[in-house]
């Protein structure tokens, strides 16, 4: 199906829109040459709902849409874990990590490891976030984002890869993490306009026409099956979402890695104007969490009983939007793209970073702040040339985009959530541990994944991420070293605003109330 000549026209006029903003918001004033912490970190200037938008842009890409809607056609609800526990997760690190990398002014996660490590640990895992961002994230974002621009505008796949990466970079290069972050409000209105008014269209056609909540109760009368959040042994996708771990388990030690010590996610908050506007702005993305379910999972349950048997679940979404009146299409469509350019435009930029100011500079220290703009731009460009060549080779072969990638990384997050736990909150852990902790996940995983294959990668992760621990604790007290704390916090460094803990405490009940219901 093709999009019509209004649907064009509003998609033409979103992205001129945005590359007019972007250059807008990236301006610099007269006789102020843009310099490393203009281009990284937005001169810390980035006020609460930027920081909130932007966070929410950045998370929820095609990897999120698609891949979840996916998922959703084929687990169901359980899936939504992932968004839901995501919202908690938000406030514990609004409270206790961001203080610490703020008051230290952190500009990246290798950063802090060399300063609570070493060098040697913040080049190990400088390398890997560069390879996951590449290998791993930008490649999944442009192959499901151009398999949806195939689907809706039947756009071939290559040409939609080369659209994507080609407007991720007019708008993200030269302005840098301001203009991303700023556009990223753009982007989520659209995605959640759009997100919305597909779910409202979908539900209201289930219920014939009798509206969102008749629609909703006849959804899960079709498909009862759907709406269970605990897994069962005997459900075929068991192994994707074992039962009561996706509740207790290793979904919060994903959600530490990537919350917490995720560069292209947590560089949104180290961008601000304080570590009050910080926490603010983390208590706005916990809140438009609680929604997002809506907007990426319910609408491949519904797709399940529209539109049963699809070869490739990740389909569920492009063929719903298939459903949309002109112009409403047009919208949908944008803001599916929006999801995706936001994305890709925070992971370049997160590359770039870690790449220029954690490898390059520890190599070429004493270049002109002009230089190292420069470079992360090029970088910047560089990725995504990378990354649109891998896409088809590295994912064309999966059903389910977002299960390979929590696969993938699997193997490494127990460990680096170890270093950093560690590493704020132990003051005898060595880089020897931190180490022994990176090099246990990786090896532990590949263990568990060929002696006992059909282990489910969360409950691996569990035991994974309890050896790594292990590994670390006792590396640093066997073998005889100094350990660098830099972590001169007093308790007051902690306390949080009222409507902080208020917002905390309403996210807990809400999801109390959630898992209660479809437990």
């Amino acid at each position: 199906m093709s999009l019509s000549g209004i649907d064009i026209a509003i998609f033409i006029a979103y992205v001129i829109g945005l590359i007019i903003v972007a250059s807008y918001v990236s301006r610099e004033k007269a006789g102020h040459e843009k310099n490393t912490k203009d281009y990284f970190l937005a001169g810390n200037s980035l006020t609460w709902w930027a920081i909130g938008a932007s966070l929410i842009a950045a998370n929820i890409s095609a990897e999120q849409i698609i891949g979840m809607s996916g998922s959703g056609y084929a687990v169901g609800l359980g899936i939504a874990s992932y968004e839901w526990l995501a919202a908690i997760i938000l406030m514990i690190v609004g409270k206790y990590f961001l203080p610490i990398f703020l008051k230290h002014g952190i500009y990246t996660m290798p950063q802090y490891l060399e300063r609570r490590y070493n060098r040697d640990v913040k080049l190990v895992l400088a390398v890997f976030w560069i390879s996951v961002y590449i290998f791993v994230n930008l490649t999944s974002v442009l192959w499901l984002g151009s398999l949806a621009i195939n689907t809706v505008a039947d756009v071939d796949i290559v040409y939609g890869l080369i659209f994507l990466g080609a407007f991720a970079g007019a708008y993200s290069l030269y302005g840098g993490l301001k203009a991303v972050a700023f556009t990223d409000i753009i982007q989520v209105v659209l995605l959640i306009i759009g997100g919305l008014y597909l779910s409202y269209i979908t539900l209201n056609m289930i219920g014939n026409g009798a509206g969102v909540v008749e629609g909703f109760i006849s959804l899960t009368e079709k498909a009862p099956e759907k709406f269970d959040m605990i897994l069962s042994k005997d459900n075929p996708f068991y192994k994707d979402l074992p039962g009561i771990t996706a509740l207790v388990g290793a979904v919060w030690v994903l959600h530490f890695s990537y919350w917490g010590f995720n560069q292209y996610i947590i560089q949104r908050a180290l961008a601000a104007k304080s570590i009050k506007e910080a926490q603010k702005g983390i208590a706005f993305a916990a809140i438009l969490k609680l929604i997002m379910p809506i907007i990426v999972v319910l609408p491949g349950i519904a797709a399940a009983v529209l539109n049963p048997g699809l070869d490739n679940p990740d389909q569920a979404y492009p063929q719903l939007m298939t459903l949309m009146p002109v112009g409403m299409m047009g919208l949908v469509f944008a803001a599916l793209v929006a999801a995706i350019v936001s994305s890709l435009g925070s992971m370049t930029n997160s590359i770039s970073t870690i790449f220029t100011m954690d490898i390059y500079s520890h190599y070429r220290p004493n270049e002109t702040q002009r230089h190292y703009v420069t470079i992360g731009r090029l970088v910047s460009f560089a990725s995504l040339i990378i990354a649109m060549i891998c896409a088809k080779p590295l994912l064309g072969n999966f059903d389910q985009a977002f299960q390979y990638v929590q696969e993938f990384t699997s193997f490494f997050t127990p460990g680096i959530v170890v270093i950093f736990l560690l590493g704020m909150f132990w003051k005898r852990t060595t880089p020897t541990g931190a180490l022994a902790a990176a090099i246990g996940s990786f090896l532990a995983s590949l263990a568990f994944k060929f002696f006992w294959p059909e282990l489910p990668f969360l409950d691996r992760m569990n035991f994974v991420f309890f050896i790594c621990l292990a590994l670390a604790v006792c590396a640093s007290l066997w073998v005889k070293e100094e350990s660098k704390y830099v972590h001169k916090l007093d308790k007051e460094d902690f306390n949080t605003s009222t409507g902080y803990n208020l917002v905390a405490v309403s996210v807990f009940l809400v999801l109390v109330a959630i898992y209660a219901t479809w437990w």
